[in-house]
């Protein structure tokens, strides 16, 4: 009879029990709702011990690499070490190596830690002010190719986190973070899937991270990167995404600028979202990252589908003044 490890607790599970049911009988509340695999209310993740087949049955494959499973669906064979995927949110001290302006409103901020954290291109983790204050930012950084991590910081309008980081952090501090999480990052199962990526503001962090860590990963299929600003103040690494899309020929980077005329032919007339989808058209086999401003992000997800995109290949991040 398999043992289940709970928040330091130990429980029995019958034979053919699933851990969902295991953990509720002996009293542990455990969010669920169908209990049939459909609504995945009882998503958890396994610490250790291998997860039997069936039990995944429904996520994302981000979620899958990182051994998310349904609680409802998972019969365990032989012991097993879970969490539910509020856990692990243990911080660590980094040391701020070097702040840099990446436009009028956005910082670069790249942060050492002597161990290194265990992060994918595109997650998020929360860089704390306090220790209560803490807000939440993507990771531009690519973990087997660059030395630090790396967030972009918009400066918000009496943010108390974002004012904090623009006016008063400085190389040498020393700041808390809390480990890396979400799953809006690449996964090279099918290598030659093309990839759409749209980004408005502070948003292209995420997506620069990810484009990065698909081509060193050798991805084959077209990446085509969309990045929206009302102006072309609001752009930002041009150079470097115009440099990486020279250095391969399946990624193209295309700026777009909304709320003026464009003067410069390297820019594009219009929203990001409106010019990916009068190029691309069909996004039918398309896998689809989309980060930024969370009205843009909530229309995109729907247009994305509408036009073809799976909803298990689109993958969202919303950036909203409550975590800035």
């Amino acid at each position: 009879m398999p043992n289940l490890s709970f928040n330091g607790n130990i429980y029995h599970c019958a034979e053919d029990q699933s851990v969902l049911d295991a953990l509720t009988g002996h009293g542990v509340p455990i969010p669920s709702s169908c209990r049939n695999g459909i609504c995945q209310t009882c998503m958890m993740q396994a610490v250790s011990g291998e997860l039997p087949a069936g039990s995944q049955n429904g996520l994302k494959e981000t979620l899958k690499i990182q051994n998310y499973f349904l609680a409802c669906s998972c019969h365990p064979q032989a012991d097993m070490e879970v969490n539910l995927p509020a856990a692990g949110t243990a911080r660590k001290q980094v040391v701020v190596q070097n702040i840099e302006s990446l436009n009028h409103e956005i910082i670069s901020v790249g942060l050492y830690c002597e161990e290194p954290i265990d992060y994918r291109a595109g997650q998020f983790i929360s860089l704390f002010k306090e220790a209560t204050l803490g807000r939440i930012y993507s990771l531009a950084s690519v973990p087997q190719h660059d030395k630090h991590l790396t967030l972009h910081i918009r400066k918000v309008p009496d943010g108390r986190v974002s004012n904090w980081a623009h006016q008063d952090l400085k190389a040498g501090d020393i700041v808390e973070i809390s480990a890396a999480a979400g799953n809006c990052f690449y996964v090279p199962d099918k290598k030659d899937q093309p990839i759409l990526l749209i980004g408005t503001g502070s948003g292209l962090a995420p997506l620069y991270g990810i484009a990065r860590d698909a081509l060193e990963q050798g991805h084959t299929g077209p990446i085509k990167l969309y990045h929206g600003s009302r102006d072309a103040r609001g752009l930002y690494l041009v150079n470097e995404l115009r440099a990486l899309a020279d250095r391969h020929d399946n990624f193209s980077y295309i700026p777009c600028i909304s709320g003026e005329p464009v003067t410069d032919a390297g820019y594009t007339q219009g929203r990001a979202l409106d010019v990916a989808l009068a190029e691309i058209g069909k996004l039918t086999g398309w896998r689809v990252f989309i980060c930024g401003n969370p009205d843009m992000v909530k229309t995109a997800r729907k247009k994305a589908f509408l036009t073809g995109a799976a909803m298990q290949d689109i993958y969202a991040d919303a950036f909203t003044l409550a975590v800035a």
